[in-house]
């Protein structure tokens, strides 16, 4: 970041920058192996995929994840996260092409911010690798021991409270809206989505905004290998292909 910066870049993490949902490689980790661990985390992970499949609200069952952190040490949850963060980075974690146009961004002395659902013990390796300013997350509640209570302070990061945040910030150190970007892959990402002038679509998840919104949006390929590449970016452009272009990318080699 410039010392007075123009713009802000806003990027959303999970299956965004990185390639996978860190809160569930973060908490793998920490429950470790072994056949108890294994039992406790499929059931952890049948029970958030039930109320997805039964149409919870994402900031409810992100509330329910962190209830599976009750009693932990948030000190052990850190450790757990660098461990993972250190063995995940060397085999492909960074989603390249976000991680390209976040580059662009901080060369052209652009604020970055992370802006999450997930927590500090996910995202404060990954910001520290990628030279994030500010990164904006849930924050669980932790007794003065440093035990989780599996509640949160303040809302889940997910939906309306990511733009809020966005705002906030912008408005902060004074940047326009229309000249900031955001990366994003989730329907529930739709207010950050269009809280500034350059929104960017990663992937090709269904979202309901109709074509004509975003028929004016710039898309980058999402994680998943199958995803198509689309045509180098022209030097200092920070954003992808429009919208509506996407299906003419090429194929990956």
């Amino acid at each position: 970041m410039s010392i007075a910066p123009a713009r802000a870049a806003f990027f959303d993490v999970d299956e965004t920058l990185i390639t996978c949902k860190s809160m569930a490689c973060v908490l793998a980790r920490h429950w470790g192996r072994g056949e108890v661990a294994a039992r406790r985390l499929a059931t952890a992970r049948a029970s958030l995929q039930r109320q997805i499949d039964e149409g919870v609200p994402r900031e409810e069952v992100n509330r329910s994840f962190f209830r599976f952190l009750a009693g932990s040490h948030l000190d052990d949850l850190e450790t757990s996260g660098r461990e993972w963060y250190e063995k995940a980075r060397a085999g492909g974690l960074l989603h390249r092409p976000v991680y390209e146009a976040l580059r662009r961004h901080r060369d052209a002395g652009d604020l970055i911010v992370l802006v999450s659902g997930a927590f500090s013990a996910c995202l404060d390796p990954l910001a520290r690798e990628v030279g994030a300013d500010l990164v904006v997350c849930t924050v669980p509640e932790v007794t003065s021991e440093g035990v989780l209570t599996g509640e949160l302070t303040g809302p889940p990061m997910i939906g309306e409270p990511k733009a809020e945040a966005a705002r906030r910030i912008m408005t902060a150190f004074g940047l326009s809206a229309g000249d900031c970007h955001v990366y994003a892959d989730d329907e529930s990402d739709l207010p950050l989505l269009r809280s500034v002038g350059h929104p960017v679509l990663v992937g090709d998840g269904p979202i309901s905004a109709p074509p004509s919104e975003t028929a004016t949006w710039s898309w980058l390929p999402g994680p998943a290998p199958a995803a198509p590449r689309p045509p180098a970016l022209p030097a200092g452009s920070p954003a992808g292909l429009p919208v509506a272009a996407r299906t003419l990318a090429p194929q990956a080699a």
